[in-house]
């Protein structure tokens, strides 16, 4: 099922991104389907990330903490 969403945009705007859309042989209705996917799918991404290192905090050790030296080694 899709759900149509109606925006308002400047008119240079639209017309920019109408031109550059047609040079890559695509459609803005594809581009911003393509952005809002993205957009939640990184939401998801990061909430499962943030979930994980929550898990993780005190569990795991990375190892020891480098020394003034290695820190400052070029």
């Amino acid at each position: 099922m899709t759900t149509e969403i109606t925006i308002s945009l400047e008119e240079e705007l639209v017309a920019s991104a109408m031109r550059r859309a047609r040079a890559e042989d695509t459609t803005i209705d594809d581009l911003l389907r393509r952005w809002l996917a993205d957009y939640a799918q990184n939401q998801e991404v990061l909430q499962a990330f943030d979930a994980l290192t929550q898990d993780l905090s005190g569990k795991v050790r990375i190892g020891r903490k480098p020394t003034r030296e290695e820190m400052n080694a070029r």
